[in-house]
């Protein structure tokens, strides 16, 4: 069981007021190593630069959008074992089966409460403490 205070997270989505909703639900879950980024190419850059848990990404973003993140992070040997979930609103069934294709370990869809947040991060790591 791992404790969600040693679970070091990247939020990454182009609107500051989601990544902040984000980061205060995940804080409510015991998470406090939780940083954020605008876009992919953002996070890729703080990957590069900071050991990480997990990425929940927007799908849809400039510059580089969260499927395009995704297939970089795994062939990244240095981030590919990096848990990843999709946020979204709304994917087309080709973006979700890209996505799994890609790697994906799980997806959240928006609107989403708290409880739901759990349960998507519990199915990548088991029981968070």
């Amino acid at each position: 069981m791992p404790a969600a205070s040693q679970i070091r997270a990247l939020i990454v989505d182009d609107q500051a007021s989601i990544r902040q909703v984000l980061a205060n639900n995940m804080a409510q879950l015991g998470f406090t190593q939780v940083a954020q980024r605008k876009d992919g190419k953002e996070a890729l850059e703080y990957l590069g630069q900071n050991p990480t848990h997990l990425v929940i990404s927007d799908f849809n973003m400039p510059v580089m959008d969260g499927l395009a993140l995704l297939r970089a992070v795994r062939e990244n040997p240095k981030t590919q074992k990096t848990a990843f979930v999709i946020l979204t609103s709304e994917a087309s069934r080709d973006l979700v089966q890209e996505a799994i294709k890609a790697g994906v370990n799980n997806f959240l869809a928006k609107p989403y409460t708290v409880a739901k947040l759990r349960e998507v991060l519990e199915k990548v790591f088991g029981p968070i403490t």
